[in-house]
Order: C-alpha cells, then structure tokens, then sequence
C-alpha cells in the first residue's frame, strides 16, 4: 500500500477517535405533541425494540443511512437514522447510541419524533416516513454575524452558485449527499454541505433541497436549514471532515495495462492496439457527434423568438381534450368570461370533477402564434411554485390554442391596485406581502428553477392574486429560456411599454436585470397606486420612475405613498422598499441587484443599501408623436404598437 494512502487511513482514524471522544452536538429536535403512549403499552415495547435494533452492534453503518421497524398497525412503529456523509463508522455508532437515549429524555411518550445533532439525525413515528417526502418540522439557524455589505454581492453570488451546484451533485449519488468549500475573497473561504436521507426520491430529494436553498439566509456568515428529510449548511469555517468528503468523491476509472503474455509481448500489444484504438476512435466520434447535435441545437433555438416544436413533447401529458373545455367553460360563455389579456379572453371553468380553472383562449389575432403557445405550454410545465400560477393542461386543435390554469379568486393586481373603489381592499401588509412574493417568485424563475427563466413582461396585470391574497406571477408567453450566458440579444422585442428596461427597449438586449427593471416599476405602482403608463404630469414628471426619483432627491419619498395607505403603513419598510426599487430601475443593469438579492434586502432591515443613482427616465416621457416619428426614421419594419398596457410591443431595433 502506497505510503500517501497509509496518511489518509491515519488521519481519518485520527478525526474519528476525536469526535468519539467529544459529545455529540445537540441542534434541534421536535416532538409533536399530538399522540402519546403509555409507558406500559404496546406501542413502547415496539419502539424500544426500534431503538435497540437501530444502535445494535450488528447494525451495519457503512451506508451513512439505517431503518427499521417493529410491530403491527396500530402499534407499529417505523424507524430511521442519518448520518453526516463525512463521517466514520465508528462516529455513526457512538451518535445514535447517543441519540437513543437521549430520545426517551427529550421526548417522553411521544409517538413521533425526529432529534437533530451535528453529526447524526433520528427519527420514529407511527406514521410512514420511509421513501415519504417530510415537509413539516422544519428550522432554521442564522449565525449572528452579518456579511460586510462590500463583500454581500460576491459572497451570496459565490454562495447560491456553489449550494445549487451542491444540490445538483448531491441528488445524483446514492448518498444524497454533497460537502464543497469555495473562496470568496482572497483569504476567505465558505464551506458548505447538503444532504437527504437516501430512501427519498431524486425528484423528492430536490424538491426538499430546493426548499432548504431558499430558506438559508444569505446576509450571515453561517446558517442553517433543517427538515426530516433534508438539511442544508454552510459557514465560513470547516465544519466537515474535508479529506474524508475527498475520499467519497468518485476516484477516476483506473488505466489498465494491456494484458501480457509470457514470450507474446509483441503480439499481445499489437492485438490489444488493433482493439482499442478503433474503440477509442468511435467513442470520439460518438461524442464530437453529439457535441456538434447539441451546439446546433442552442443555435438554432437562440435565433428562435421561441422555442422550437420538440419541446412541447415535454407538457403532451397536460394535453386536454377541446370539448371537455368547451364543456367545463359553458362553450365559453359571456358570463364565464373572467379577463382579458393581450392575447385573447380568460374564462372560468369547472371541470366534472368540481376543479375551477382558468381557461385562456388565445385570440386568433392575438399576435402570439404557435411557436410562443408551444413556449408557454413547455416552459410553465416545468415551473413549480407557491408564487407562480400553475399550468393545469392545454389544448392545440386546429386553430384553437387554450391554456388551461389553476383558478386563482382574486384576479390580478391591477384589478384592486388601479380601482379607487377596491384599492382600500389592498393595506400596507397585503402590499409589502405581494411585493415579497413576486420577488420570491422571480428569483424561482432566474436561479432556482431548473432552468433559467426571462419573464420579460412583468406587469400589474400578470400578477394574480388567491384568495388570501398571495401574489402569483403569470403569462409566461414571451419567457425566454437562458443558457450560461449573462445577456441576449434578440430583434424581435416583446413586452410591455413602460416596464421595459432601456437596454431592452432600445438595442434589445435583455437579461435577468430586464426583470429586474420592470420589477422596480411594478412595485413603484404598488406603493403608490398609480399606473406607470398612465401617469399623469406631476412635478415635470411624466412617468412614475421620474417621479419616484424626484420625491426622493427631494427627501419627501413617503408623497410617493397612496393616499388610502399612508397612515397606516410602517413608514421605514416603506421607504426601504422605495429605495430598493429606485436601485432597480437603475440605467445601468450591473447598477441594478440580482433577485437574489432584493428577496435578502426585503427580509432583513441590517443589510446596508447601495446610493442609488439617478435612473434614466422612461422613453414615456418623450411624446407619443417624438416616439412614432423617431420609430418611423429608423426602421421600416415595426409592427404597430400602443401604449395601452393590455397591449403588446413588438419593435425591431437595428
């Protein structure tokens, strides 16, 4: 054995010994008071059969993960134990021994309950657990000591990339687990570890991560996220054993030496040369093959103002049937009617079943053809979240196009945002909780989602509302899918006129921050409760981005708020959100923040906030004849455009 090898053996021996020698870290525990046992029961005798069986010195702890169960229904009881993915054996033994019995002392006639240490996790219930996806239970811990707000954009930046490369990784080993360490400046560095318990899922097991990403804070240097069936960490200093975590990374496969026999040498050799190489040079092939497929692939869907016909085989299973729509829609009926949008009508339905949805009919002159449907069906399938509207089924026959969604009762923000009889309806709580989630929902669709989404028309009447008034971003018709790169270029631009960042308006070019822009005015409508693209001349200003900045040059930010509002709102949320959005609608986009960003500005009132420049005020505020006759000498290919923020701007910029 190599001598190199003989080191690695000794130091972790060496690491083991010293956390067996220690108590092992309590975290957290939970123990739902809901049913109990007696001391005498059925039920205790089989538990405690569990919990020996679970520590019992012919346990085998090579796996990192151990079940069990006893007895019948009622009384069964189901049983699991995880450990930390860097540790040894010996560690694993000594901790649930450990949690044992410190179990029955936390948690005394308690049918269920799940115990939290550093190096190990236990739980038991009279429910299933096994291979079940836990949501409940869940804890979070924040290390006291704030990020220095010059490093908070390189550190969440550095942080968020490496957890979602962490996830990834960690949702594809058999262990479900993933410990990395990156530097974030020159003499600092993050450590961090994800892991779930190995009975779950892939898809389980990334939800479950995904819901721990998102819950880590981002503004502190350490944290902590903890569920039964996952946890998430990281600090600034090693907390894992990192040459054991090396050690557990797959090695690369081992070279072998061509097979040699006694007095053959050269025979053998050529033999094995005259197999090999033809085997290496298809393998090459096979694979510059596919690199040259797939490059020609994202080239052809990159010129494409959306996504190309394969794609939609992805949501064939939504595939709904025209006349259960036109059934369920009272063949869409005046008095189902519910909205209407750029691209056509929206209905209320209610299939046999007694499900409510949203049907959108596409118009057959909307503007959006088949290729944006098909873009819309394929991206909203592959969305899942609490602040997204949920894409239930489509159908595509003849010339019919339908979107089919989840119902949502109160219909979009514009409809209480902009309407002096209802916008009493929306106080100050319900608008920094919209607010909140739209950011939540954005930041889903840039860095959290599977793929990275562009919406690229965020506006008041995409933002739906349920009934408890949680806000949930919809119309995904002109989202755009985004590779590894930061910016896009595009000749065909689409959105909203006033929501449009300059960039994107002008020389259509359009990124994350373009969300971002159009983010920033949304929320300057909502503090305000006026419509940007309506805004009325006030003070010199023509649009409500001018407006908002005057007010806060002039250090009177809070004649910015709606009137039905002002009295009754917490005056320093909202002028922090005031200024993060005046941060949002900066000209610059390096100038605006990442989604990423603004959900930790909004959550935590220590993180200090750049000096916002003066924005570059809206093209609204030139005159609608200037805009026509400019657009008029410079291209003889637009496409007619209004104002009217049900419509939808198509321009060509050269």
């Amino acid at each position: 054995m190599a001598a190199h090898t003989y080191v690695i053996l000794f130091f972790l021996l060496s690491s083991s010994l010293a956390v067996c020698a220690q108590n092992h870290t309590y975290v957290y525990h939970d123990c739902p008071n809901t049913t109990t046992y007696s001391s005498n029961s059925t039920y205790s005798t089989n538990l405690r059969t569990l919990l020996s069986s679970l520590s019992s010195r012919n346990a085998s702890y090579s796996t990192g993960f151990q079940t069990a169960a006893s007895g019948q229904a009622p009384n069964r009881v189901t049983g699991l134990f995880l450990w930390r993915g860097d540790l040894s054996p010996e560690v694993c033994r000594s901790c649930v021994a450990f949690s044992v019995n410190d179990s029955l002392a936390r948690c005394p006639n308690e049918r269920e309950a799940v115990l939290y240490y550093d190096e190990c996790m236990l739980r038991y219930s009279h429910r299933t657990i096994l291979s079940t996806l836990s949501r409940n239970g869940e804890a979070v811990f924040r290390n006291d000591t704030v990020i220095p707000s010059d490093q908070f954009e390189l550190f969440s930046n550095v942080l968020m990339s490496n957890l979602s490369q962490a996830v990834t990784d960690a949702v594809s080993s058999p262990r479900k687990f993933d410990a990395r360490k990156a530097e974030f400046t020159a003499a600092q560095t993050v450590y961090l570890l994800v892991q779930c318990t190995p009975d779950l899922t892939n898809q389980d097991c990334l939800t479950c991560l995904q819901i721990s990403f998102n819950q880590l804070p981002q503004d502190k240097v350490g944290g902590r996220f903890i569920l039964p069936s996952c946890n998430s960490r990281f600090e600034i200093y090693p907390f894992y054993n990192q040459t054991a975590v090396k050690a557990l990374s797959p090695p690369p496969p081992p070279v072998s030496a061509p097979p040699r026999t006694a007095g053959k040498d050269g025979k053998s050799n050529v033999s094995v040369v005259a197999i090999v190489v033809p085997v290496i040079v298809v393998v090459l092939l096979l694979i510059a093959g596919y690199c040259f497929l797939t490059k020609r692939k994202k080239e052809a869907y990159d010129t494409a103002p959306a996504s190309d016909g394969d794609e939609i085989s992805s949501a064939d299973s939504l595939q709904l049937d025209y006349r259960t729509i036109q059934a369920a829609t009272n063949d869409f009926s005046e008095s189902n009617n519910i909205g209407r949008g750029g691209f056509g009508a929206v209905y209320k339905g209610i299939f046999p079943n007694g499900t409510e949805v949203a049907v959108k009919r596409l118009s057959k002159t909307s503007g959006q053809g088949e290729a944006e449907f098909k873009n819309e069906v394929a991206v909203v399938a592959k969305l899942q979240h609490r602040n997204l509207v949920k894409l239930l089924g489509f159908c595509l026959e003849g010339k019919e196009r339908i979107l089919v969604y989840e119902y949502v009762p109160n219909k979009s923000l514009d409809y209480f945002l902009f309407d002096p009889a209802k916008e009493g309806q929306l106080d100050w709580n319900h608008r920094y909780k919209i607010i909140g989630g739209i950011a939540r929902g954005i930041l889903y669709l840039h860095q959290d989602s599977r793929l990275t989404i562009i919406h690229r028309d965020l506006k008041a009447s995409n933002i739906l509302l349920d009934a408890d008034m949680n806000p949930k971003v919809a119309d995904f018709g002109m989202a755009r899918i985004f590779g590894n790169q930061t910016e896009e270029s595009t000749r065909r631009i689409v959105g909203t006129y006033g929501y449009m960042s300059p960039e994107y308006a002008m020389r259509g070019q359009y990124s994350m921050k373009s969300d971002v822009y159009s983010f920033g005015v949304l929320v300057l409508e909502i503090i305000s409760g006026k419509k940007n693209n309506s805004f009325l001349e006030t003070d010199g200003a023509r649009d409500l981005v001018t407006y908002a900045w005057n007010l806060w040059r002039n250090k009177t930010p809070l004649d910015l708020v709606a009137p039905v509002i002002v009295n009754n709102c917490q005056i320093n949320k909202v002028v922090r959100c005031i200024h993060i959005r005046l941060l949002c609608v900066q000209e610059d986009p390096v100038d605006r923040p990442t989604s990423s960003t603004i959900v930790i500005m909004l959550s935590s009132n220590t993180v200090t906030l750049p000096v916002p420049k003066q924005p570059m005020f809206s093209a609204q505020s030139r005159p609608k004849k200037d805009l026509l006759d400019s657009e008029q000498s410079t291209k003889s290919n637009s496409v007619p455009w209004s104002i009217d923020d049900a419509s939808i701007t198509e321009l060509y910029p050269h």
